[in-house]
């Protein structure tokens, strides 16, 4: 979703950059292919819980970029419908972390507040993330457009309201604990998925439903001020933390990535709606930080993935192995 968001986030103003998109968005779909394959041989660890959200946000994103990229490879007709299965994908499976990881984390893991991070907001982000995608399908819903609708603010709604107590803990647990150690800090950055995610979705939603547009406005302004204000917080820590502590690469180092990529397609959004110029500009910066951002976390990643792909690639081995010495 990290990668996705790339493409899909690219503002207008860089129509001529379109095809350098459809590659990030052909790389982002190759990934999700490679995840889904090798995420059977992954055992569950509760620890990770939390990042069960990151599945159904990359079907949802993958399919975002099919309708908006796809298109030019594929035509739109088969791009509506892989969009449409992705989206429907995404948006159970999304439900699913909604109301499970939650649950598990009460009733099993039961953590205090000193262990309140901002991966907690993971599992219940997705529905957010598919009210903003369902919002590119609705042109295309026929008949089902007024359904699709309010299926995507009833999504927008449930995702709010799980987001707030978690938003409100996490908060509570900075003003007592700190914002926590070096491997944790990127997490502060997550909060921006569903504060620049839910301004998208209204936005995105009140082209559809035109009588609902100023709703987009209203919650759309003082929501991206406050994210704006977090991004200056997360940013404070991230280097507090990098010059005390120092800051080791670590996998959470993505949370740069799909959140900043979600102020930027919310500030592109109001800036359509506003007729704005400054919101332009900021959409041009924030776009320029998540490119950098990604690169960064990509080129730190690569390495990672070397020990992984021989592991696949020495499973099928293992498996024709077992029988015969049987």
């Amino acid at each position: 979703m990290g990668t996705g968001i790339v493409a899909t986030a690219l503002p207008s103003d860089f129509a001529t950059w379109r095809p350098v998109a459809i590659a990030v968005w052909l790389l982002a779909s190759v990934v999700l292919a490679g995840l889904a394959l090798t995420w059977r041989f992954r055992p569950f660890d509760p620890a990770i819980a939390p990042f069960l959200g990151a599945p159904p946000m990359a079907l949802l994103t993958v399919g975002a970029g099919t309708l908006v990229y796809g298109r030019d490879l594929i035509g739109l007709p088969a791009a509506v419908a892989v969009d449409a299965a992705l989206w429907t994908a995404g948006t159970l499976l999304g439900l699913t972390t909604l109301a499970g990881v939650p649950w598990f984390m009460a009733t099993r893991h039961r953590p205090s507040l000193e262990e309140v991070s901002g991966a907690w907001l993971m599992p219940v982000v997705p529905p957010m993330v598919a009210s903003t995608c369902g919002a590119y399908l609705v042109p295309y819903a026929g008949s089902l457009r007024t359904t699709l609708v309010v299926i995507c603010y009833a999504l927008f709604g449930l995702s709010l309201l799980a987001v707030v107590p978690i938003l409100i803990g996490l908060v509570r647990r900075i003003r007592k604990h700190g914002p926590g150690s070096a491997q944790l800090v990127p997490t502060l950055f997550i909060v921006l998925g569903p504060l620049g995610q839910s301004v998208t979705a209204v936005n995105q939603l009140g082209r559809t439903a035109p009588e609902l547009a100023a709703f987009g406005i209203w919650y759309g302004v003082p929501v991206w001020t406050l994210a704006m204000i977090w991004l200056a917080v997360a940013m404070f820590f991230l280097f507090r933390t990098a010059r005390s502590d120092g800051l080791p690469f670590a996998m959470t180092w993505w949370s740069f990535t799909f959140p900043i990529g979600t102020c930027v397609t919310g500030t592109a959004a109001l800036s359509v709606q506003l007729g704005s110029e400054p919101f332009g500009w900021v959409e041009l910066g924030l776009y320029a930080l998540l490119v950098s951002a990604w690169a960064t976390v990509a080129i730190r990643t690569m390495p990672l993935l070397v020990p992984q792909l021989r592991e696949l690639r020495a499973r099928p081995e293992t498996a024709a192995a077992a029988p015969a010495a049987g």
